[in-house]
This record gives structure tokens, C-alpha cells and sequence, in this order.
């Protein structure tokens, strides 16, 4: 196997199923899901997730260029890898999703639509995390990289989302964060559905999303703005020197979500408003028959805006920037 998306875009299994080249064996598990196990010994266990949301191109394709170099034996393998693309049939629609979030099922979430396409593959998707990682040696290091494209232009062009974790990020993961040029860390403080979440808390995975400029189709990405980030990438897979670390990311938290529980729900930015866009104290948010959601430190920076969500989900993050002495006693 040769190209790993055009052989899941096809939406049959590769001729070959398993297979091994001078640096590494390989195994295509089921759609979307190819794990890489080198021959020398390794100290590291790495998922690399893309493609959760179907509209979200430009990291498939990195992951992607990152691939054909290991499969083609041109290049060493550093780590034991694990490579899924989340969600294939939205991938070939050009559509987030079919007809449910993948990213907010996680963590046994999948139970509440359990008819759904989207749940039997979220269902799938934790099995192979979990089979992956019963593999880990005890001395083997965690890490779950899930690459995504914000649905709006944004302040910070790159930038991850972390999920709530009671125990410290681990300095060389903040290193290699920080190497990948993002540009903002945003910390979450309450539990969630997301891929990342779900590795982080029943895997102790130090785990990441990565969000890559914005949603655009196959073949109009302009990669070159995220040559950092697969500089680093490839740095992790190839065991290559990490790039420099020019700038630390800012930090904020998440201080409160904003919710969509029915057709009533109105959110007052419109379709420009991008992310990290600021707002001051006493701004009306959003409102949803008699609930109101205003800004409620001195100021607030949205993200992840969407008034269309489902009923039930998240229409909006509301973030504090940490400074370095807050950001010491909360990381």
C-alpha cells in the first residue's frame, strides 16, 4: 500500500493488508485505521488522528505526505504509530459530518445514539485506541496528536486545545507543541467527548487538538502556512532534530461554555466574527428564551463560535488569557 488516504477514500481495504519494508511492518486494520511498528526498539507510542470532521482536508493531507515516505521504506520509523483518519464516509461527502459530531461521542458518549453510523464508528475507533495502547510497554511514552481546521478564520492561525488533565503536561510535549509554532494553547477545565479527551483521561495520553488554519475541500489548502507543524511531525515520526523553538504559545482557559438547547438559541456574532475575537464585560452573548450568557470577566475571547450546532452542544467556548504567574500554578 502506497497511499494510505486514496486507499480509504476508495472505501475498500487494500489488496495487501499487512505488509513490512526495511524499517518498519505495517497493518491495515480496518477503514482508515494503519498502524506502523518499527523494527528497532522504540520509547515512544504516537497516535496521529486526522479527519474527524470530513470538511477538514488540510491535516489528512499532511498526515498523508508524512506517510508515503515510511510505507515507501524511504524513511526510519522513531515510533510505535498508530494512524486513523476518523471518519471516512465524511471525508468522501466534503460534510463535517454524516449526521452526528464524532468528536463529541467519545468516552462511551456513542451510547446516546447508538443507531447512528457515527456511533459504531466512534465505538470502533476507542477499540483501537485500546488495543493500541494494551500494547504499550511500561516504558513507553503516550501521545495523541488529533489534527483538525476550525470551521472560521481565526486570530491565532494555529493554535491546540488541550483537554482537562488533574496531572502536568509533560515539559517535552509543551516543548514540541511550542516547536510546532502554535501560536495559542487553550486548557480546558471540565470533561468532554472529544478523541483527545477520551486518550488523556482513560489512557493517560498526553494528547493534543491541533487546529490548522480553516476548513477548506481537497486540493484548495494551502500547506506551506503549517510547515512548521509537519517540520515537526516529521521531526517526531523520523526521530529528526525537532526545529527551534521561536516563540512560546500564549495560554488561555476556558471559562465558560456556551450551549444550543433548541431553536430558540440566537448567537449574537455573526459569520465574520473569527476566533479569539475579544469582548468586554457585560457583552450579551447568546440568549435562548429566559437564559442569557454574557461575558463575565473583563474580558472574553470566543472560540469555536456556531449558533447551528445540534440541540444539546456546545455552540461556543468563552476564554481568559493566563499570564505566566497564573499559567505556574494551574499547568
Amino acid at each position: 500500500m502506497q497511499d494510505f488516504l486514496q486507499q480509504t477514500l476508495s472505501g475498500k481495504p487494500p489488496q495487501q493488508r499487512q505488509g513490512s519494508n526495511a524499517h518498519l511492518q505495517w497493518q491495515w486494520h480496518d477503514e482508515g485505521i494503519l498502524s506502523l511498528t518499527p523494527h528497532a526498539p522504540t520509547q515512544q507510542a504516537l497516535v496521529l488522528s486526522a479527519g474527524v470532521h470530513g470538511n477538514e482536508t488540510a491535516p489528512v493531507e499532511i498526515l498523508n505526505l508524512l506517510l508515503k515516505p515510511l510505507l515507501r521504506g524511504d524513511q526510519p520509523l522513531a515510533v510505535r504509530l498508530l494512524v486513523i483518519l476518523g471518519n471516512p464516509e465524511a471525508l468522501r461527502s466534503g460534510k463535517r459530518y454524516q449526521q452526528y459530531d464524532i468528536n463529541r461521542l467519545f468516552g462511551g458518549r456513542w451510547q446516546k445514539v447508538p443507531d447512528l453510523p457515527e456511533a459504531q464508528r466512534t465505538l470502533q475507533l476507542e477499540q483501537a485506541l485500546e488495543r493500541f495502547w494494551h500494547e504499550c510497554r511500561d516504558h513507553e511514552v503516550r501521545w495523541h496528536l488529533d489534527l483538525h481546521t476550525a470551521i472560521r478564520g481565526s486570530y491565532h492561525a494555529r493554535f491546540g486545545v488541550m483537554p482537562l488533565n488533574p496531572q502536568p503536561w509533560p515539559d517535552d510535549f509543551l516543548h514540541w507543541l511550542a516547536a510546532a509554532e502554535l501560536e495559542a494553547l487553550v486548557f480546558h477545565r471540565s470533561p468532554g467527548g472529544t478523541f483527545t479527551h477520551y486518550s488523556c483521561e482513560h489512557h493517560d495520553a498526553a494528547s493534543c487538538t491541533l487546529e490548522l488554519g480553516k476548513a477548506l475541500p481537497f486540493g484548495e489548502n494551502d500547506l506551506s502556512q503549517f510547515a512548521a507543524v509537519q517540520l515537526a511531525l516529521a521531526a517526531l515520526l523520523y526521530g529528526e532534530p525537532l526545529p527551534e523553538v521561536r516563540e512560546q504559545p500564549r495560554h488561555y482557559r476556558v471559562a465558560q461554555q456556551i450551549t444550543r438547547h433548541s431553536d430558540e438559541f440566537v448567537l449574537h456574532m455573526g459569520p465574520e466574527t473569527l476566533n479569539f475575537t475579544a469582548f468586554p464585560q457585560g457583552t450579551l452573548l447568546a440568549e435562548e428564551g429566559e437564559t442569557r450568557y454574557y461575558v463575565q470577566q473583563a474580558r472574553e475571547y470566543v472560540l469555536f463560535p456556531n449558533p447551528h450546532v445540534a440541540a444539546g452542544l456546545r455552540a461556543g467556548l468563552m476564554l481568559v488569557e493566563e499570564n505566566a504567574q497564573t499559567q505556574a500554578l494551574t499547568l
